[in-house]
C-alpha cells in the first residue's frame, strides 16, 4: 500500500494513479488528487482556505460532500475515515436502489463519486479544533494544519460506548462486536456472549438464542430493558444472566476465546469461554469540536433545524450527530444532501450582502 500525498488515503500500488516528479513516483487515488498535488508543487503554496468544509465521511458527510461537488462549491472535506459505523454494517436492507447491499460495498460506491465521478478536494485526518475568525472558522487537523472555510457541516456521526477494558482493542471484529449485526453464521452453535441490560442488548440476544449453542448476557446494573422483552428472554433454555457484573478482560490467541466477569464489590472472577461478544451499552454522538459553539440537547445530540442549521450561524450539521430523528444510514445520507443545500443558500446570501452594501 501506498500513501496519497494529497489526501493521506491507502492506495494500493496496481490500482493508484502515478505521476513523477522530480525523479521521485507518487501515487494517488484519483485525477483530482493528482492535478492538485501537481498544481501546489508548481504554485509553491498548499490551498487552505474554502467556501465550505464537511467534517466526518460516513453517510452523512461523504452525501453531503457530493452534493456539493455536484452544486459546483468550492468545497473540502476532512474525515479520519471513509464509511464512519457504515463499515460494521454486515447487511443493509432496501436503501434505495439496492435490496440488499453490505456496508462496505455501500461506502466503496460513496467514496468512488466522492473521488471519482465528483471529485472534491479530500483529507484523511482528525479535525481537533474549531476557531471562530472575522469571516468564517478555522479548522486544526491532527497534523497542526489550518483551513479557512465560510460555512461547515458537522457529520461526525456517534461511537458506540466501550468498556476499556483490556482486550477489547485487540479482539474487534476477531469477536468483539460493537451492537447488533446480521451475519451471524461465525457463531453458529458456539458460546456467545451479550454486554448491555437495555432493548438494544436484549434485542440482539432474541437475534441470538436459535443460532447460539448458549448465550451470557453480562450487565453492571439491573436490566432497563422493556418489561415485555425481559419476559421473553429469560423464557430462552439457552439464555444465561449474570447481573450485576462487570467485564475485566478479553482473553484469545489471534481470535477472542475467553471472557473474564467480576461480580461488583466481589473479588472473585468468572472465566466464560465464548466466541463472540456483542457490546450494547449505548452510543455517544461526536458533537465535543462543537460543543463550545453549538447548542447540544441532554444527549450530547447538535440541535439542528428543518434546514441542518445550527444556532451558530454558518454551521449546519446532519446525521447521527444530530437530534434529527432516525438514526438509519439512509437518513443520515439524507439529511448530508439537504445540509450541502443550505450550506449552499448561506455561501449565496454571504455573497448577495456583501453585493449590496
Amino acid at each position: 500500500m501506498k500513501k496519497d500525498p494529497v489526501c493521506n488515503m491507502d492506495v494500493r500500488e496496481d490500482d493508484a494513479i502515478t505521476a513523477e516528479c522530480d525523479g521521485l513516483p507518487y501515487y494517488f487515488c484519483s485525477e483530482g488528487c493528482k492535478e492538485k498535488f501537481l498544481k501546489e508543487r508548481t504554485c509553491k503554496v498548499p490551498r487552505t482556505s474554502y467556501d465550505l468544509i464537511v467534517i466526518g465521511g460516513g453517510p452523512a458527510g461523504l452525501t453531503a460532500a457530493v452534493y456539493a461537488a455536484t452544486l459546483k462549491m468550492d468545497a473540502f472535506i476532512i474525515t479520519k475515515d471513509l464509511g464512519g459505523q457504515a463499515v460494521d454494517s454486515t447487511k443493509i436492507e432496501n436503501y434505495m436502489g439496492f435490496d440488499f447491499i453490505t456496508g462496505p460495498e455501500l461506502v466503496e460506491k460513496f467514496q468512488y463519486q466522492l473521488i471519482h465521478s465528483h471529485y472534491i478536494d479530500h483529507l484523511i485526518s482528525e479535525v481537533e479544533k474549531i476557531e471562530t475568525v472575522e469571516g468564517g472558522f478555522n479548522v486544526t487537523t491532527s497534523e497542526l494544519n489550518k483551513y479557512f472555510a465560510k460555512t461547515l457541516i458537522i457529520a461526525t456521526g456517534m461511537t458506540r460506548r466501550r468498556l476499556n477494558v483490556d482486550g477489547e482493542d485487540s479482539f474487534q471484529r476477531r469477536g468483539v462486536f460493537y451492537g447488533n449485526i446480521q451475519d451471524f453464521s461465525f457463531i453458529h452453535g458456539e458460546e456467545v456472549a451479550v454486554i448491555g441490560g437495555g432493548n438494544s442488548a436484549l434485542q440482539i440476544v432474541e437475534n441470538l438464542h436459535t443460532v447460539a449453542k448458549n448465550i451470557h448476557l453480562v450487565s453492571d446494573a439491573k436490566l432497563t430493558a422493556d418489561p415485555v422483552i425481559i419476559e421473553r428472554v429469560v423464557q430462552f433454555k439457552n439464555f444465561h444472566k449474570y447481573e450485576g457484573f462487570k467485564v475485566i478482560e478479553f482473553t484469545g490467541d489471534s481470535m477472542l476465546s475467553h471472557i473474564r466477569i467480576r461480580e461488583k464489590a466481589k473479588a472473585e472472577a468468572i472465566n466464560i469461554p465464548v466466541k463472540g461478544v456483542f457490546i450494547a451499552i449505548g452510543l455517544k454522538p461526536n458533537s465535543s469540536i462543537v460543543s463550545h459553539l453549538v447548542k447540544l440537547n441532554e444527549k450530547g445530540e447538535i440541535i439542528v433545524n428543518p434546514d441542518c442549521s445550527t444556532s451558530y450561524p454558518g454551521i449546519f450539521a446532519a446525521g447521527d450527530v444530530t437530534d434529527a430523528f432516525g438514526k438509519r444510514i439512509i437518513i443520515a445520507s439524507g439529511e448530508g444532501a439537504k445540509a450541502a443545500l443550505a450550506a449552499r443558500q448561506y455561501i449565496l446570501d454571504l455573497r448577495r450582502k456583501l453585493y449590496d452594501e
